[in-house]
């Protein structure tokens, strides 16, 4: 059986409906529910059983020693802007070095989600390589919480037979809808065409960066998912990668890519930034990706424009926008 964390959220949805896709379907959800709608993301999908993600270690103990064969450990506070740090270091810290420590006595494969926040303003570049590991400043809570995870995981000497990091840009795509907030700026640019017939972009505060012209490395929640199965697939890939599509690109091609989407004229307004954001604002991130591309052999990546169009056109624009 394969457990999958945080699997009710945006990407562990998406991977329990590739898991279904490969004829897999031998697999324990652990999640938190909240809020009404998130249920509706395992709507269509299939999987053995559902547990309360805080009684999932008394589950392990009595059971999962022989039923569990891999664990997906997506689960995370991932708002970004969360400012209550011991509530993070719970979530996101303590609970994966469990998730790790029950994983290496059990001897069971484990796959766990970093972040691209651990690169901070991105002062040191966005290369994956650990020697530099330690030289990471992320922003926000969230980041830090991230990047203690992986340094820790580093510094262990029993570990799982396989762990691998992976730290996900900026992911976008279907069932990321109850984010609200911390959902893509895909999902709220398409919202805002479709009710003001406008998108709107911060201003930049940077002379060297037009306003639009901040830069992300973009990538479609498909890809992300494709590359965890071929990594469960390998157990004999381990580290920590970057998880990106490898290309930074603008938010006002962005904008366009949604704008063509829906075959409407592009219309842009710039706005001013909130205060609290220009502090851990990110004007530029681009995934290193050669060190898992030299694995995985994966050439198949949505470019934005073919992502957004699927996203918008067989998702967010039809009747039933799940997938």
């Amino acid at each position: 059986m394969i457990l999958v964390t945080g699997a009710a959220g945006f990407i562990g949805s998406v991977m329990i409906w590739k898991l279904n896709e490969k004829g897999i379907n031998n697999i324990l959800i652990a999640d938190k529910f909240h809020k009404e709608s998130k249920w509706k993301n395992l709507n269509k999908r299939s999987f053995q059983d559902i547990i309360d993600r805080d009684c999932l270690f008394d589950w392990l103990e009595k059971y999962g020693r022989t039923t569990i064969n891999t664990v997906i450990h997506l689960g995370a506070c991932t708002n970004t802007m969360e400012t209550d740090v011991d509530y993070i270091l719970r979530t996101n810290y303590e609970y994966s070095k469990s998730l790790f420590a029950f994983c290496s006595k059990n001897k069971i494969p484990l796959i766990y989600a970093s972040s691209a926040a651990t690169y901070g303003a991105g002062e040191k570049g966005y290369t994956d390589n650990i020697e530099q590991i330690n030289d990471l400043l992320p922003l926000n809570p969230y980041g830090w919480s991230k990047q203690l995870f992986d340094k820790w995981v580093l510094n262990q000497k029993e570990k799982p037979p396989q762990v691998a990091g992976l730290k996900f840009f900026n992911v976008y795509g279907p069932n990321e809808y109850h984010k609200g907030t911390m959902a893509s700026v895909i999902y709220h640019a398409f919202k805002q065409v479709k009710s003001k017939g406008k998108i709107s972009l911060f201003k930049s505060y940077k002379k060297n960066y037009n306003d639009g012209e901040q830069k992300r490395d973009f990538i479609y929640v498909k890809d992300v998912v494709e590359c965890i199965f071929k990594i469960y697939e390998d157990r004999s890939i381990s580290g920590i990668f970057n998880l990106g599509r490898g290309k930074a690109r603008s938010f006002n091609e962005l904008a366009g890519c949604v704008f063509k989407a829906l075959s409407l004229k592009q219309k842009i307004k710039y706005i001013p930034m909130p205060e609290h954001l220009k502090n851990q604002y990110q004007y530029f991130t681009e995934a290193k990706m050669d060190k898992l591309l030299s694995i995985i052999k994966y050439d198949a990546f949505y470019g934005l424009e073919h992502g957004v169009s699927d996203y918008i056109r067989n998702y967010l624009n039809t009747h039933d926008p799940y997938i």
